[in-house]
C-alpha cells in the first residue's frame, strides 16, 4: 500500500506521470481539478459551493478543498493507497491535511516532487499553448505561474524535506525515462 502526494511546477508532467505511477502501483490517482469537477457535476452539497466560486472566476478556498480531499479519500478506492496530485500545495493545506490524515487515520508514504528548469518548462509551456490554442498562456502568463508556484510550494515542500518524505526526481525527458527514475526513486 502507498500513500503519496506528486508535486512539480505546471508543465513538469505530473498528470502524465500520475496515471502510469497509478497503474504501476495499482493505486488511485486523485486529482483536485477532479474532486472539484466530479463534486459540481454530481452537484453535491460540496460541489454547489464550489460551482459559486468556479463560476465567479475565483479560486475555491482551501475550506472547501479540504472537505472535498477529506470526502474523497474515505472512497473505498482509496483504502489500498492513493496518489495525491494538487493538494496539498501550501503550508495551511499541509496543516489541514495532517488533520484529514488523523481523523482518517491514514499517513503520507512519499512526497514525489518532480523537478525541471524553469527555462525549459517555460518553453514547454509554450509550445503546448500554441498547440492547444491557448491564447491565453503567453510566455508571461506562463513565468508568473511558475513563479506563484515557487512562491506557494517552496515552503510545504522544504516541510516535506524536513519530515523525511521528500523524494525528488528530474521531471525533463522522455516520458518513459522519468517514469523509470521515479519507479526507482520509491523503490529506494
Amino acid at each position: 500500500m502507498t500513500r503519496m502526494l506528486i508535486v512539480g511546477p505546471p508543465g513538469a508532467g505530473k498528470g502524465t506521470q500520475s496515471k502510469r505511477i497509478s497503474e504501476e502501483l495499482n493505486i488511485v490517482a486523485i486529482s483536485t481539478g477532479d474532486i472539484f469537477r466530479e463534486n459540481i457535476k454530481g452537484e453535491t452539497d460540496l460541489g454547489k459551493e464550489a460551482k459559486k466560486y468556479v463560476d465567479a472566476g475565483e479560486l475555491v478556498p482551501d475550506s472547501v478543498t479540504n472537505r472535498m480531499v477529506e470526502d474523497r479519500l474515505t472512497w473505498d478506492d482509496a483504502a489500498e493507497g492513493f496518489l495525491l496530485d494538487g493538494y496539498p500545495r501550501n503550508l495551511s493545506q499541509v496543516a489541514a491535511f495532517d488533520e484529514i490524515s488523523s481523523r482518517l487515520d491514514v499517513k503520507l508514504d512519499v512526497v514525489l516532487e518532480l523537478t525541471a528548469d524553469t527555462e525549459e518548462l517555460t518553453s514547454r509551456l509554450v509550445q503546448r499553448a500554441e498547440t492547444d490554442g491557448r491564447t491565453d498562456d503567453n510566455e508571461d502568463v506562463i513565468r508568473h505561474r511558475l513563479e506563484v508556484f515557487q512562491k506557494e510550494t517552496a515552503p510545504m515542500i522544504e516541510e516535506y524535506r524536513q519530515r523525511g518524505l521528500l523524494q525528488q526526481v528530474d521531471g525533463l525527458g522522455e516520458i518513459e525515462t522519468v517514469n523509470a527514475r521515479i519507479m526507482d526513486a520509491l523503490k529506494a
